[in-house]
């Protein structure tokens, strides 16, 4: 079980060294990159099995018990957040092959990328705090170089408010983790499980607490900590920015309800009503600034933002079926998320632009390509059956059972905005002609170039109308997922031998 566990973190590992040795090699390198995320995949698959068959997995490294070694565990919701993860890469690493240049390939540009992803997977492996941050620290290092590789300077622009903020959040964390420390002892989580309960000063404790909200809710880029995302996100390679949208905010969500469900749940009155407020704050900022915009990264960035306040929200009302649609939420939006910037760049590669004024005819010229984008976008709005609609059903009809009838309101609405930004793209890019006349058809695009940009969004897109049409598995998964999140007894006992 131990290597079952490793293993999606040491595959990217191993990866990224020999990929960083073919990096002047050319299509060697691309490959084995390809090659690399399709093991994680099955390793992925594997523990997914695992956790299925067995509910909560978790291994001491270097024998080592608890709480006092190096712990992975994982239960439903780390193991379908390691299984989206590896289908991300593999379709970004597809597509790195029609979008990143030689130039950044030399740089370095699939290593870092293999670090990431083995950065992200430590993540949700980890059963200890000290390390979720170490994982933190690895994915900002990979993050930032991918960022800033080439040069540019809006890259560089973006790399510095990017990192700036983080290194905010990095602190807070650090902070965090030391009164935290200083009030129990321990930081393996499910040894806090038990021994927050036994903290005599609560209100110390709840500001331990509000102090890890904050460090999550950079990294989650929740309100009013999110400028970072849309002044960076639009900077780099497409391939990069779809790595980055479907899985770095997703990151700092998974941090906010592993903690927020099996450590600090001593005091929900106070901390979830401050999660409430920040979810419809962070969709009702996220939605209007993509309204604002004119450039189809920028939108989608803003819309990270925004549909990032729904997966709180169904944290923060904290029921039954509330976490049911975060956990649907969240596997839902990385596929649909990176699945638009992968189209956005398609787009880019036909016209020349991502300026909305720039674009147009693509409806007539390449309609194949508006299928692929009506599907993630009608199901980031919230259009049955594509798997968007379930997700948002299953938040407002939790919303609603516990009579929070305002944030339920929020939600409709902020839903009906995001229909406007994606009629917004849809008539701009698609409907209008070409301002220049030109008729950009993805016949222009060689044959194996033209496989690589378009084999990984039909992938997305078809997975998308999957879930939609077939939700019944994904939500009895979900509902097993948010059963193990409400009662973490089996993620204690799995981790220390014991029940707490």
């Amino acid at each position: 079980m131990s290597w079952l566990l490793a293993l999606p973190i040491i595959v990217p590992f191993v990866t990224a060294i020999f990929v960083f040795l073919l990096r002047k090699k050319g299509a060697a390198g691309r490959w084995l990159s390809v090659l690399g995320c399709s093991v994680l995949l099955i390793a992925a698959g594997s523990l997914m099995a695992a956790t299925w068959r067995d509910g909560v997995v978790a291994a001491q490294m270097g024998g080592w018990p608890a709480p006092f070694g190096i712990t992975l565990v994982a239960d439903l919701l780390s193991a379908v957040m390691v299984l989206i993860t590896a289908i991300t890469g593999l379709a970004v690493a597809v597509f790195a092959i029609a979008d990143i240049d030689a130039r950044r390939e030399s740089l370095g540009y699939h290593a870092l990328f293999q670090i990431l992803l083995a950065g992200v997977c430590g993540a949700f492996l980890t059963g200890d705090i000290f390390n979720l941050y170490v994982w933190f620290e690895v994915m900002l290092i990979a993050s930032f170089g991918l960022l800033v590789l080439g040069g540019d300077k809006a890259q560089m622009d973006g790399g510095i408010k990017y990192v700036t903020l983080n290194l905010v959040s990095t602190v807070m964390f650090l902070t965090g983790i030391a009164l935290l420390y200083g009030l129990t002892g321990t930081l393996n989580m499910a040894d806090l499980h038990g021994a927050v309960q036994q903290v005599e000063n609560q209100g110390l404790l709840s500001v331990v607490a509000v102090i890890f909200m904050i460090a999550f809710g950079v990294k989650a880029a929740v309100f009013p900590l999110f400028f970072w995302l849309p002044a960076s996100y639009h900077t780099p390679p497409v391939a990069v920015s779809a790595v980055f949208a479907g899985l770095l905010t997703k990151v700092g969500v998974y941090a906010l309800i592993r903690t927020f469900t099996l450590i600090f749940n001593h005091d929900i009155a106070y901390t979830h009503n401050i999660l409430l407020a920040v979810a419809a704050l962070t969709m009702i900022t996220g939605v209007l600034g993509a309204a604002a915009q004119n450039e189809f990264r920028k939108i989608l960035s803003f819309h990270i933002v925004s549909q990032i306040g729904y997966m709180i929200l169904g944290l923060a009302l904290y029921t039954p079926l509330a976490l049911v649609g975060a956990v649907f939420y969240l596997v839902h939006h990385i596929i649909v998320k990176a699945n638009l910037f992968l189209v956005s760049g398609v787009a880019k590669r036909l016209t020349g632009s991502f300026e909305l004024s720039a674009i147009g005819g693509l409806y007539k010229s390449s309609p194949l390509l508006a299928v692929l984008f009506l599907i993630p976008a009608f199901s980031l709005a919230g259009f049955p059956p594509l798997s968007g609609f379930w997700a948002k059903f299953l938040l407002v009809k939790a919303s609603l059972e516990i009579e929070a009838y305002l944030i339920a309101a929020v939600a409709l609405v902020v839903g009906l905005l995001t229909i406007f930004s994606m009629t917004k793209i849809w008539a701009e890019v698609f409907w209008k002609p070409h301002p220049e006349e030109i008729s950009p058809e993805l016949s222009m695009i060689d044959g194996r170039t033209r496989l690589a940009l378009l084999l990984p969004v039909f992938a997305l897109a078809a997975l998308t109308v999957t879930i939609g049409l077939f939700p019944e598995p994904f939500v009895m998964f979900a509902e097993r997922s948010a059963g193990q999140l409400l009662d973490p007894a089996v993620y204690v006992q799995a981790v220390l031998g014991v029940t707490r």
